[in-house]
């Protein structure tokens, strides 16, 4: 059977979200290079995987998919064992726990973390253009709200969605991975359970193995 294919780069969040994931399931896959910082995703072949210009792209067969939470629930499903079982699909009640936290990371861990990824590392380094640091005070101060509700949550379960490894998590690595190499990481220090969960994630041979390709510094 052939390979499946990850068009992209380990060193963009969305890219590595869907290779942890089948690293974690062990597929065999190829990573085919579209450099986003040459522009190439927007490519007329690039273009035809993914219509709106943006990386990843995975390509099974004829099967071609975009946006990565939705290529990494494919790739959860399609190498769904009795050994990893990533989304709980067999209990419908841990699976509505896994979706309610995948959503919160969209909807409020997300908003919350990113800018201050944006402003800290991407736009001063791969743009040129100086930090914000009325958006990046603004930002920790939501993140703040955010990581008092983890740690709450995470006060009474391992992981997100109960005492199992799930989506839920490894959704959030990419751009905590990075957070973690803004000014700004102490602030996990005051979220004690917090920590534990994202020194447990970091401590996973899968992340290990994509982290290593995601360069903090340039």
């Amino acid at each position: 059977m052939s390979p499946v294919k990850v068009f992209g780069r380990a060193i963009s969040t969305n890219v590595s979200r869907v290779l942890v994931c089948l690293e974690e399931v062990g597929a065999d896959y190829e990573l085919v290079t579209v450099d986003f910082l040459a522009g190439e995703q927007n490519s007329p072949e690039h273009v035809e995987r993914n219509p709106f210009g943006k990386i990843p792209a995975l390509q099974d067969g004829d099967l071609v998919l975009f946006e990565s939470r939705a290529i990494a629930k494919y790739i959860l499903r399609k190498y769904k064992s009795s050994e990893v079982d990533l989304l709980r699909e067999s209990d419908i009640r841990e699976a509505a726990l896994v979706d309610v936290w995948t959503e919160v990371e969209a909807h409020q861990y997300y908003p919350a973390l990113s800018p201050i990824v944006f402003e800290c590392i991407i736009f001063p380094i791969m743009r040129g253009v100086p930090t914000n640091q009325q958006v990046v005070h603004e930002s920790l101060e939501k993140l703040k709200k955010v990581l008092e509700t983890y740690e709450a949550r995470l006060s009474g379960s391992r992981y997100l969605a109960g005492d199992f490894l799930s989506f839920a998590d490894l959704n959030h690595f990419p751009f905590t991975f990075y957070f973690m190499a803004t000014p700004h990481a102490s602030l996990f220090d005051a979220y004690p359970h917090v920590k534990a969960w994202w020194e447990g994630l970091m401590s996973r041979p899968s992340i290990k193995k994509i982290s290593a390709n995601m360069p903090t510094k340039f």
